[in-house]
């Protein structure tokens, strides 16, 4: 029975962080506590709330905008760990709550937005901006604030804001039952082997392959899982065709299997909605109302990115398919080349162009190293510094905490990390925030973590990673850095509290410190021989960057594919058909799938997030690459007063200013697409 004691927030775990380090304290954390605390938690806002737009003195920026600001503080501790949890570490007790949470949180949030007495107060502030005199930082966030109220349905008569308030409730439930059948697909689906089906696979595949064997009580046998940790490279080195269709089909069904986990009709349903909800608000397309506020502003710019590095790829990856096809003729296969054939005979044509292997460089990607390095390019360009702290609880004992510190010593916030797959995680890797960094009224200072999917090795064994994993974990922690090294007043334009399309730059910017030949001599150590890897590997790996069309070709289809969803004035009767007559008329390859097919697009429909955004990767690669080049052109890539600059302006600078603003006062000018068309090898 769930308790009926009133919640005290003030001193319960879940809102009154008493843990070590200011963290929570997890060990006084129960499943059952979260429910009442958000009711607690919701109700204290609703008074505070009531309070700013009952208040009878005349509206100040003190008054509204800040009191609206840091109101909430209960919510947003106990969501930020509840959606953590719901994240990293659920389970049938969390996902039968999310379920209950996240159309009450809708409802709260849209009642706010609806609020005419507040949102009068917020207009007459707006109204008389000019007039108050405000810093640029305030000023942006006040109008950032009435743009995002009227967004909201704030201008609707009262039928339009009822009509609204009911979409988004639907949404937020709708998107809550994507991401569990996604996760309930990926955690339910193996395929167990024997040694003897091993052919091709490199030691490091066979080991992780052993562990999630183990962690499904089938000790003793190999598991292929649809974590692409074991996926991916199982596609990629597995000499056994038949099981590579197995697991391919296995992978790109997820969440279009039919019965309680089939998401077809969830799709059909949310792309129903968000176009009335665009149209409601009176925007052409849904596409048109999410792009409003970003740096492409129109689906027309989205396209003039995407649509010639398209047709490239295209190109490219015919010309690749002829190659790989020749390898398995010369291998004497007589089969039609299929999907599942493409990773296997890229790796094998890599190998002969460029002598190369992925499985030669995996001895030197340790986990541990990696992370080391991460860290070490964060000293060399700002001077921060980590210290792990053992033996403090999180969500999950694989979460690390480290303390980070600021060059003169004092601490600037806290980061926290949890690497390996489990089958209580949902898939990918993301950054997000206990606690953001301000300044506005007692201030806070970040705590920041990052959840990855990595194969967790055997006990006593290093955990390896593949370049594409190495990556990864430097994009996150790039993310992890534009929160960790905020420096704002406002809560709301804190971090990574930027449009859709800008956020993505501070983390593939870091990317390209990975490949930096310093970085990898100092960190790349082989697991066995602690040499580091050799000039002649890295040589490989550096001139292989470029190599197929392969990935180009799955990432831009989904990018594509997510605009053409959301840009049209209405939604497709039946998605999943409109997704196969897109692709056709795409001339999409039958021999690539996409990235993130629609029953399983994340991204896309768990949720809001990148919903006609996935694009943005791509917009903000066009800055990453030219960002990285500024640091090529002086020689240095730790050059310190570019450092400094993209401190200021990019990592610390948050939402406070224009992007293009901030880009501009990092690199003088706005970039062009070429140099993301080279890296790409497009050029």
């Amino acid at each position: 029975m769930p308790s009926t004691k009133a919640v005290d927030l003030a001193a319960h775990p879940l809102t009154a962080w008493q843990g070590p380090l200011g963290l929570p304290d997890f060990t006084r954390i129960g499943d059952g506590d979260f429910s009442p605390v958000f009711d607690a938690a919701l109700k204290a806002h609703e008074a505070e709330i009531e309070a700013i737009a009952g208040n009878k003195d005349a509206p100040t920026i003190e008054n509204t905008l800040a009191a609206l600001e840091l109101g909430g503080e209960a919510l947003d501790r106990v969501s930020s760990i509840f959606w953590c949890r719901a994240g990293a570490y659920t389970n049938e007790t969390i996902q039968a709550l999310e379920r209950d949470i996240s159309p009450k949180m809708s409802r709260h949030f849209s009642a706010i937005s609806m609020n005419e007495r507040l949102f009068a107060r917020i207009d007459d502030l707006y109204q008389r901006r000019e007039s108050l005199k405000l810093d640029a930082e305030t000023l942006r966030v006040l109008e950032k604030t009435w743009k995002g109220f009227v967004r909201s349905g704030a201008k609707l008569d009262a039928d339009g804001k009822k009509r609204l308030a009911k979409i988004s409730e639907e949404l937020s439930s709708l998107g809550t039952s994507f991401g569990q059948n996604v996760l309930a697909d990926e955690s339910d689906w193996a395929l167990f082997l024997d040694e003897a089906d091993l052919a091709g696979l490199p030691d490091f595949v066979k080991s992780s392959m052993a562990e999630a064997a183990e962690i499904r009580g089938q000790k003793g046998r190999y598991a292929v899982t649809l974590s692409r940790s074991i996926y991916e490279p199982f596609s990629t080195f597995s000499e056994r065709r038949d099981l590579r269709e197995i697991a391919f089909r296995a992978f790109t069904m997820r969440g279009q299997n039919g019965g309680a986990t089939d998401n077809t009709n969830v799709v059909r349903d949310m792309l129903r909605l968000r176009a009335e909800k665009a149209k409601l608000l009176g925007y052409a397309s849904f596409a048109a109302l999410k792009l409003d506020d970003t740096m492409a502003k129109t689906p027309k710019a989205v396209h003039a990115l995407l649509d010639p590095v398209w047709e490239k790829a295209l190109e490219k990856a015919a010309s690749d398919q002829i190659e790989l096809q020749r390898l398995a003729t010369e291998a004497g296969s007589n089969e039609k080349f299929a999907a599942w054939d493409w990773r296997f005979y890229q790796e094998k044509l890599r190998a002969e162009k460029f002598a190369f292997d992925e499985a030669e460089l995996k001895p030197y990607l340790q986990l541990d190293r990696i992370i080391d390095a991460c860290f070490d390019v964060a000293t060399r360009l700002f001077g921060i510094t980590f210290e792990e702290k053992k033996g403090i609880a999180a969500w999950h004992p694989d979460a690390r905490v480290f303390v980070v510190k600021n060059a003169d010593g004092s601490e600037r916030g806290l980061f926290l990390a949890d690497y390996f797959a489990r089958p209580s995680k949902r898939s990918g890797a993301w950054m997000s925030a206990l606690q953001s960094g301000y300044r506005l009224g007692h201030g806070a200072s970040p705590v920041i973590y990052n959840i990855m999917n990595f194969a967790k090795p055997p006990a006593g064994e290093p955990a390896l990673l593949s370049v594409d994993e190495a990556k990864t974990l430097f994009h996150e922690f790039g993310h992890a850095l534009h929160g960790m090294l905020t420096d704002v007043t406002w809560p709301s334009v804190a971090g990574t509290s930027v449009s859709r399309d800008f956020v993505e730059l501070p983390s593939q910017l870091y990317e390209h410190w990975l490949t930096v030949p310093a970085v990898l001599e100092k960190h790349a150590l082989h697991v066995k021989t602690g040499k580091p890897m050799p000039k002649a590997l890295l040589d490989k790996m550096l001139a292989a960057r470029t190599f197929g069309a392969f990935a180009t070709v799955e990432f831009t289809a989904s990018a594509l594919m997510d605009m053409a969803y959301h840009a049209r004035p209405d939604a497709p009767e039946v998605p999943l058909r409109f997704e196969t007559e897109t692709l056709a008329e795409l001339h999409m390859p039958d021999t690539i799938a996409m990235r993130h097919r629609t029953p399983h697009f994340g991204h896309v429909f768990s949720g809001d997030g990148y919903s006609a955004g996935y694009y943005s990767y791509m917009w903000s690669e066009v800055l990453d690459a030219d960002a990285f080049a500024a640091f090529e052109e002086t020689g240095d890539p730790f050059n310190p007063s570019l450092a400094e600059r993209l401190r200021k302006n990019i990592y610390a600078a948050g939402g406070s200013k224009d992007p293009e603003e901030l880009y501009t006062a990092f690199r003088g000018k706005m970039p062009s697409p070429e140099a993301m068309m080279v890296k790409r090898g497009l050029v």
